[in-house]
């Protein structure tokens, strides 16, 4: 599924901001993530001391994502301790999450599902 054309650029990066859906803090300026598609699982959205804990998570596959590869590239993000080999990203401010995904052996791949953010 191609996202809304409205919030891909001609170039393939982000043209809006990316916001967290609970408080709308900006995760990401417009033009500092690229569009990709990859298939990754991420848990339900919930608290991060929920996350932290949880071996065998309820969630969904994720196909849409916007791909940073610094990430000194996000305005506000957090992330929960391990869980295996991956680290959830979450948004700073109110700690909600996981909207996005890190492996910790490929140090320059972060991935944002559209799914988990909104766009303004």
């Amino acid at each position: 599924m191609e996202p809304d054309s409205s919030l891909v650029s001609a170039g393939g990066s982000n043209s809006k901001a990316v916001l967290c859906q609970r408080c709308s803090s900006t995760v990401l300026l417009p033009g500092s993530a690229r569009y990709c598609q990859k298939e990754l699982f991420l848990p339900s959205m919930r608290k991060k001391t929920a996350l932290a804990g949880d071996t065998s998570p309820e969630g969904e596959t994720l196909q849409d994502h916007w791909l940073v590869d610094d990430m000194y590239s996000f305005e506000n993000i957090g992330f929960t301790k391990d869980v295996g080999n991956i680290k959830y990203l979450i948004c700073a401010d109110c700690e909600i999450g996981p909207i996005g995904w890190h492996c910790l052996e490929d140090k320059k791949s972060f991935y944002v599902a559209l799914e988990r953010v909104k766009h303004e």
